[in-house]
């Protein structure tokens, strides 16, 4: 593959700007110009093809919700599913009516209540938990320049009522150890970090080439990097997994900032940013162009 490829899907996706919405529920989010698009696909050998808005920052959101997975997988093993299930949801990803009915144990870990549990690990196998997991994500990334947007940040916490009541709810079922308020302030600071797409297929590598990053260093087994490519397959966009299973058929994970991140186990991770959301909370560009990619290339796990 190379670009010329890339820049083929990018003028068919063409039609579909504008037939999405940038999130507006995060006042930050809404600021973002509708018309940028990037792609980076790294190949687990390192080469890379990149198109268009590539190397621009923007908030990854939901995707953060890969990398504490992968760096609380890493320290406590199988532990964490005493804590978090596995299993789709069926549900809105912040829905309170399936935890209480389910007494507090989240269906996944990338519904928010299954994040918050994973945050919550994070911070009581950590000192330093932002310090640490904001380490983490440069190193998976091989990029020191990498931060927080504390804007994005304080937009959410001024406007997470819903996460604090999944915490709170949780809480009150033993299942959150740590205090709500430290939790949601290292969780709303993880949602908020900034990355290219660059930053993004680099830091997934190690989904792709059996849990070791492109410098060979191991964070997750093999073992490890399977289940969580599972899980993405069967949780990793939302209500709308199974369209995207059956469309595009490469395990991923979106976010609202408009990224979506895939993985083809053994041979890439591929990156792909536009702002503009279906209703269910994914870039409507990026899926058709990762479909459109899979389709030219017959490069589906399926």
């Amino acid at each position: 593959m190379d670009k010329i490829l890339f820049e083929k899907i990018a003028e068919e996706v063409k039609p579909f700007f504008g037939k999405g919405k940038v999130a507006d529920y995060i006042p930050e989010l809404k600021r973002v110009d509708p018309n940028q698009f990037g792609v980076s696909l790294v190949n687990v050998d390192g080469t890379e093809v990149n198109f268009g808005d590539y190397k621009t920052d923007f908030s990854i959101q939901s995707i953060s919700k890969i990398f504490s997975l992968i760096m609380v997988f890493s320290k406590v093993g199988k532990e964490l599913w005493n804590r978090v299930g596995k299993e789709p949801s069926g549900n809105p990803f912040n829905s309170l009516i399936q935890l209480e009915h389910e007494n507090g144990f989240p269906r996944n870990p990338f519904i928010n209540a299954g994040a918050l549990v994973v945050t919550d690990l994070l911070v009581s196998n950590s000192s330093k938990p932002k310090n640490e997991f904001l380490s983490f994500i440069r190193n998976l990334a091989g990029n020191e320049d990498i931060y927080f947007n504390k804007r994005v940040a304080t937009s959410e916490r001024e406007t997470g009522f819903r996460n604090a009541a999944l915490a709170n709810l949780m809480k009150s079922f033993g299942n959150i150890h740590n205090d709500i308020d430290q939790l949601l302030d290292v969780y709303y600071s993880q949602c908020s970090i900034e990355m290219t797409c660059n930053d993004l297929a680099k830091a997934a590598i190690c989904l792709a080439n059996g849990g070791k990053i492109l410098d060979s260093q191991a964070v997750l087994s093999l073992s490890q990097a399977k289940r969580i490519n599972a899980i993405m397959m069967l949780c990793g966009l939302y209500d709308e997994s199974g369209d995207f299973a059956y469309r595009v058929g490469l395990p991923a994970k979106s976010g609202v900032g408009g990224g979506i991140v895939a993985i083809y186990p053994g041979k890439f991770s591929i990156s792909v940013w536009h702002p503009e959301l279906s209703r269910y909370g994914n870039s409507v560009v990026g899926m058709k162009f990762l479909e459109q990619f899979t389709t030219y290339t017959d490069l589906s796990i399926f």
